[in-house]
């Protein structure tokens, strides 16, 4: 579909390794000549995996422990069998909360801030009904009391009374005829030429001019700043089509970048009868940036927008107008008053199956976010979470190692460098390798050191693995084994 113009967004690339863990360790593993030092590698990623688990573990119980205190379904059961007072609950929540961000951070999550929201919203996809939030349905003490505690940069204008995260980057496209979004988009460019006509558009235009300026010269400086490390991703929309009879009458393909994972916290507001305590995790993904609003919490039902009501009225007082003209012409056509008639009720009846068709793609998107894009809630999404994390943090590990082992010493900068040049020559992906955290974790394990330069370097394979030492892991698979030979 050609466009009339090029709509892009800027991304900033995310700290995420993006390939499978078994993939890239076999990978590195068949780069490896000596046979030997091949088996040492192997045995060195399964220590690894199994030290990093081992440090987590503990933090990832009281996770767990303080949301079943939480959990919307039979936290309130477990709160009351505690017989904590209201000030304890209050500590546990918080506490709570800080070891879930914590989790979020570690697994490269960002909370999604207002200006990426707004450039979401500049465009439509599949969803064409403003949505919004019932903000007396959501509890504002929870969240707000936490950023009090732990401040935020950048933090989104509802932030205390739900957070959306968000990480990873997608492509979605609808191959569609979408004939009602056609109509639509043809009435818009004409409200448009009738507005530059009448010159509305310039008295409209006035009092919003000096923020677009501003706007704009924020975003040119945000586009220009770090251009090499972002990701450019182009919107392909409807409303930006080129009119010809082959895109007015055939399919067309709409594109719209994806988050790939979105997570959702909040808390109801409580009632004169009930205290909530419930705190609400809900996982999607796929979820389209025009889209958004998909996952937004307690939505209002959608009704005909201001534009339409405004149209409603237009159209009536135009057909009123001429239909009054014509009767007081000296010889009344019946059929001209018919045909205005006819113009206003169709022009009327277009506007509300429009949005009855509005309505019945939303029930369709809000039922398809519920069993295809909800991942999960509550506690399997912090399973999920906690996994991921020692997944990239020993993807991490692994990678800083084999570099240093290949390649020899490296400063801090260059071992980021070479980690993220070879995961695109070898797996063709590009990421933001976070080095700092993984030198971090090679320091911690004991395997490598710093020289009197600062430069970075590593201790030989089967060093690193006695340093290490034989983990809980192996021993319980060898009695296993030696089980199963007695059998």
């Amino acid at each position: 579909m050609s466009t009339q113009k090029q709509d892009i967004i800027r991304l900033e690339r995310e700290s995420v390794v993006p390939i499978l863990k078994p993939k890239l360790i076999m990978k590195l593993a068949y780069l490896i000549e000596q046979a030997s030092d091949r088996a040492e590698f192997l045995k060195l990623c399964k220590r690894v995996e199994y030290t990093i688990r081992a440090w987590y573990l503990l933090q990832f119980e009281d996770l767990m422990q303080l949301h079943s205190l939480f959990d919307p379904v039979y936290g309130s059961q477990r709160l009351q069998q505690q017989s904590l007072s209201s000030e304890e609950i209050d500590v546990l929540e918080q506490n709570f909360l800080t070891y879930f961000f914590q989790v979020m951070e570690k697994s490269n999550f960002k909370i999604v801030t207002d200006e990426e929201i707004e450039i979401a919203h500049s465009g439509q996809y599949l969803l064409n009904l403003p949505i919004t939030v019932d903000e007396s349905k959501l509890d504002s003490k929870l969240l707000k009391k936490y950023f009090q505690e732990h401040p935020h940069e950048n933090l989104p204008e509802f932030s205390d009374k739900y957070i959306i995260f968000r990480r990873g980057i997608g492509i979605d496209r609808t191959s569609d005829y979408f004939f009602m979004e056609k109509v639509d988009m043809i009435i818009a460019r004409l409200w448009g030429w009738f507005l530059r006509v009448t010159r509305i558009q310039k008295i409209l235009s006035r009092k919003t001019s000096s923020r677009i300026r501003q706007d704009s010269k924020k975003t040119d400086e945000i586009t220009a700043d770090g251009e090499g490390e972002d990701l450019f991703v182009e919107r392909i929309r409807i409303e930006n089509m080129q009119l010809s009879m082959k895109n007015l009458l055939g399919q067309i393909t709409a594109q719209e970048p994806t988050f790939d994972r979105m997570i959702v916290v909040y808390r109801r507001a409580s009632t004169k009868t009930n205290t909530e305590r419930g705190i609400y995790i809900k996982h999607f993904k796929n979820i389209p940036m025009a889209d958004m609003e998909l996952v937004l919490p307690e939505k209002k039902n959608p009704s005909l927008t201001p534009m339409d009501w405004v149209k409603f009225l237009i159209s009536a007082v135009v057909g009123l107008v001429a239909l009054v003209t014509s009767l007081e012409m000296p010889k009344a056509d019946i059929w001209v008053i018919i045909a205005i008639l006819s113009g206003v009720v169709g022009y009327c009846a277009k506007i509300y199956f429009t949005f009855q068709q509005n309505m019945a793609t939303y029930q369709n998107l809000i039922t398809q976010s519920m069993y295809d894009k909800q991942l999960d809630s509550g506690r399997g999404t912090l399973l999920h979470l906690c996994d991921d994390v020692i997944q990239q943090e020993v993807k991490e590990v692994i990678i800083s190692f084999f570099i240093l082992m290949e390649q020899g010493k490296a400063t801090l900068n260059d071992l980021d460098l070479r980690c993220e040049e070879l995961i695109l020559e070898e797996f063709g992906e590009k990421c933001n390798f976070d080095v700092v955290d993984a030198v971090q974790k090679l320091e911690k394990l004991g395997i490598v050191s710093r020289d009197t330069l600062g430069r970075i370097y590593c201790v030989g394979l089967k060093r690193a693995n006695e340093i290490i030492g034989t983990t809980t892991e192996e021993l319980v698979m060898k009695a296993k084994q030696a089980a199963s030979q007695l059998a």
